[in-house]
């Protein structure tokens, strides 16, 4: 994949066509410095309870420099969007060192529509596995209902 970055997004409903307009701002600034000699940038790795974007060096090969997303902070990703069907964005709560959040919306460009499904799929699964092992530890009380919760994420991906 392509790492296109990370945008700081507001508010707090993450619904279909939240990330349109932050994806919007990663694809162009994209588009403005493309670079298509080594058009991927990153491997993304979607697992249950962590997301490893491993960034890659010119050759193609991993650097020491990855980036770790814990899947419990991500509240909504998609493989939808109408600048590129070809992108896949999350949206994900960055907890900063006064213990404050931002959320922000971070996206890749995929080589295809079915890859960028691919992963939204992958998301849902992982957010799904994650969900489930939460509750069972007893870290999301019984009061909460999982079908509340598990609206909390939600992959739109078309």
């Amino acid at each position: 994949v392509t790492y296109l970055g990370k945008v700081s997004t507001t508010g707090m409903q993450f619904l279909s066509g939240c990330t349109e307009k932050p994806v919007i701002e990663l694809w162009k600034k994209h588009t403005l410095a493309r670079e298509d000699i080594y058009p991927a940038n990153a491997l993304l790795e979607i697992r249950p309870f962590q997301v490893w974007l491993h960034h890659l060096d010119l050759k193609g090969e991993a650097t020491v420099h990855m980036d770790t997303f814990q899947v419990a902070r991500i509240a909504y990703c998609t493989a939808d969007h109408n600048i590129s069907p070809n992108i896949f964005a999350w949206v994900y709560r960055e907890i900063n060192d006064d213990l404050s959040y931002q959320m922000d919306c971070h996206a890749v460009e995929c080589e295809s529509k079915l890859e960028a499904k691919k992963l939204a799929h992958a998301m849902m699964e992982a957010f799904k596995k994650t969900f489930h092992s939460m509750k069972s530890d007893g870290r999301i009380h019984r009061n909460s209902s999982s079908e509340e919760v598990s609206h909390g994420f939600e992959s739109d991906d078309g």
